[in-house]
């Protein structure tokens, strides 16, 4: 079965690694700060890949990469840790991780987009009905009725819903530049290069920010630690590297509807675990969001 539509199984186990993933770096997060969350967690996802491709490869480190998988990987970990990271990780800290994975859920048709300009894949004529859906399905759970004093009212902190947003661009963009820089080479090999990319760029942060006490501080932090590498160990070392297993194996497209079912794999352990109390409506748009995903690729 996994041989037949390893892509798309490949993308399932993604969903639940990032369902785990964001709740454990919501719970870091909170507790230290988004910022140095970003850096240790990639830090800790690098060591885990690099013992397993010892193992897996022979090689600790992406050595045998060529020169194009090198800047279009690390163009792809600049685009999609960096910058779209950096903004998913502060909106975890403003809305919560299970809101801020619900907007996410615009990187597939974002993707698709993205898809059928540079990659040229075909998109369904259901594609406008889907995109549809997924609006709606997150404007159900973050836009509240309107008001004689404004006409857009948010549910939720308007920053944090604006910061998830630039996660989707950063998602969608990343993958795009994934695909086109791993062609047929290892894909645990292709996160090593994006995950250096992406310490490199937060490096850079850290330091123009003057925030590195707070990120060795952070790493003292034992709570937020077994948090931290708990995220680490199903984010940038399975999940990521799920994430490029599935678009080497199937369409961008529809590896990001299967990684999208996020925001209703989400819902049970936000109740159980971190005691959210969720409406009747936030189930039914994160229902609604994820069937627009859906529909998009039939």
């Amino acid at each position: 079965m996994f041989h037949t539509h390893a892509g798309e199984s490949a993308a399932l186990a993604v969903a639940v690694f990032w369902t785990i993933t964001a709740l454990a770096f919501e719970s870091a997060s909170k507790k230290v700060g988004s910022l140095p969350v970003n850096w240790i967690r990639l830090l800790v996802g690098f060591v885990f890949l690099s013992i397993f491709t010892l193992f897996y490869r022979g090689l600790p480190f992406p050595a045998d990469a060529p020169p194009g998988a090198w800047l279009w990987l690390a163009l792809s970990g600049m685009v999609g840790f960096v910058m779209g990271d950096l903004f998913l990780f502060r909106a975890f800290v403003l809305i919560g991780s299970r809101i801020s994975m619900l907007i996410m859920a615009l990187a597939p048709p974002m993707t698709a987009l993205m898809g059928r300009i540079f990659l040229h894949e075909k998109m369904s004529r259901l594609s406008i009905l889907g995109m549809g859906l997924t609006l709606l399905g997150i404007a159900l759970v973050v836009l509240d009725r309107p008001t004689h004093e404004s006409l857009v009212k948010f549910t939720h902190p308007a920053t944090g819903i604006f910061l998830a947003f630039g996660g989707a661009v950063g998602q969608a963009s990343g993958l795009i530049l994934s695909k086109i820089g791993m062609a047929q080479y290892d894909p645990f090999a292709a996160t090593q290069i994006r995950i250096l990319a992406g310490i490199l760029g937060f490096s850079v942060i850290l330091t123009v920010l003057k925030a590195w006490p707070r990120t060795l501080a952070a790493a003292k932090n034992g709570p937020a630690m077994a948090h931290l590498t708990a995220g680490a160990f199903f984010g940038p070392f399975l999940g990521v590297s799920f994430s490029l297993i599935a678009i080497q194996h199937t369409k961008t497209g529809i590896a990001s509807t299967i990684m999208a079912t996020v925001p209703v794999l989400i819902i049970p352990p936000a109740v159980i675990f971190l005691k959210e109390k969720i409406t009747s409506r936030e189930i039914l748009g994160a229902l609604v969001a994820v069937t627009g995903v859906a529909i998009l690729f039939l």
